[in-house]
Order: structure tokens, then C-alpha cells, then sequence
């Protein structure tokens, strides 16, 4: 499927870019992302569906001593979001081109994260998709292997459904999790919560909005 992104234009993901693909296998060991960056020593937020890049574009912006790294699976999507912020010159920004929750699963070393954003993931609204959400009792354990301690998961979506689901596997993983109230980007403009595509898109159709953070136990 194309999103008519391109309009004829070729991207150019840069530095920026990263292919899930071409990652050494997965049992040759763990690898830390912030040796992905030209500062390894910079605080560490990770974006799951990053989509145009919007969110990583700003926020970037306000954060320059932060590394971020942002996920799309949708192949037009990173490369359009990659080439976006490899023009605008995000020299700490990596956007990688898979599934988010393999990586972190299968890839990601422990402890390096500060933050994870996760800001209108898909719903899967049929009952025999739901099992590709992406929060799960087995992602919750990976996402509190992944944070640093008294890092945070920070959830926003318009979908009733997907935050009931979302709610009751957390309410199974309060172990892991303190749940407190979710406080919107820095970037996001007044009235908004995360200011990314789909949140603006959303807004203007009259979508009510549910939002929380998790902070590591």
C-alpha cells in the first residue's frame, strides 16, 4: 500500500536511518542503542510508531542533549520520517525501520532507556488481531527490562477499547509499574498532549483522548 508520501520525490534516511534487517541475529548477543549515537552518554527516550516523525522533529528540537530513537514498521512512513529529520540536520535522532517490540524483546540490552513513548498505537480492532497490540503482559515485562529505574512509559490513544485492554493487562503488571497522571510534551502546542499527526487529525474529528504514565518500580 502507498501513502502517496513521496510525490516523486526520492528519500534520503542518512545517519538517521536505521534497517531492523540488517542487524546482526539476535543470539549473537544484546545491543545497547546508545552506541548509536555520537554522544553515548546522553539520556536515552524511545518512540514505538513514529510514523512521519513528527513528535521526534520537535521534541528533538527542545531536547538537543537527549537521544531519541524512534520505530516504524510502515516502510513509506520511516522513510519518509527518517528523510525529514535527516534534513533538518537531528544529529541525535535514529529512526529504525521494524517492529519496536522485537527489538526491545530480542535485541534491546537492559536499563538504557529513560523513557518510552507509546502515542496512538494501532488498535487492531478485530478480536483475532488483538494479540498484535502492543501492550501485552509479555511487552510490559520487556518495557520495565528496558527502563532505567524509575523510568517511564508513557501512553496516550483515542481508542475506548484499546485503553480498557490497556488497562487491564497494566492492573496485571502493577508489580512492575506505578501508575500517575500523564503531563503533555513539551512540544505539543496548548491544548494538546502529544502534538503528533494523528493526535491534530484526531482533535479536529472530535476524538475524546485517554492518557497515562508508568513509572518503573
Amino acid at each position: 500500500m502507498s501513502f502517496g508520501l513521496s510525490r516523486g520525490r526520492t528519500f534520503d534516511v542518512g545517519e538517521v536511518g536505521i534497517d531492523m534487517r540488517e542487524l546482526p541475529p539476535a543470539d549473537e548477543g544484546r545491543i545497547d542503542p546508545r552506541n548509536w549515537f555520537g554522544d553515548k552518554s546522553n539520556p536515552l527516550e524511545i518512540e514505538i510508531g513514529s510514523g512521519k516523525g513528527t513528535f521526534l522533529l520537535q521534541q528533538s528540537e527542545l531536547q538537543p542533549e537527549t537521544n531519541f530513537l524512534g520505530f516504524e514498521w510502515a516502510a513509506e512512513f520511516y522513510r519518509y520520517g527518517a528523510d525529514r529529520l535527516h534534513r533538518n540536520g537531528r544529529k541525535c535522532v535514529r529512526m529504525v525501520y521494524g517492529d519496536a517490540t522485537e527489538f526491545l524483546k530480542y535485541w534491546c540490552e537492559d536499563r538504557v532507556a529513560e523513557v518510552i513513548h507509546l502515542y496512538f498505537s494501532d488498535p487492531w480492532p478485530k478480536k483475532r488481531h488483538n494479540k498484535r497490540r502492543v501492550v501485552q503482559d509479555d511487552t510490559l515485562q520487556t518495557f520495565h527490562r528496558v527502563l532505567k529505574l524509575g523510568g517511564e512509559l508513557r501512553i496516550v490513544t483515542d481508542h475506548d477499547d484499546l485503553w480498557s485492554w490497556c488497562e487491564a493487562h497494566i492492573k496485571k503488571q502493577s508489580e512492575l509499574f506505578q501508575r500517575t497522571s500523564f503531563e503533555g510534551v513539551d512540544s505539543a502546542l496548548e491544548g494538546e498532549l502529544t502534538g503528533t499527526n494523528f493526535e491534530r487529525k484526531y482533535r479536529r474529528e472530535g476524538r475524546p483522548f485517554h492518557a497515562m504514565t508508568l513509572r518503573k518500580i
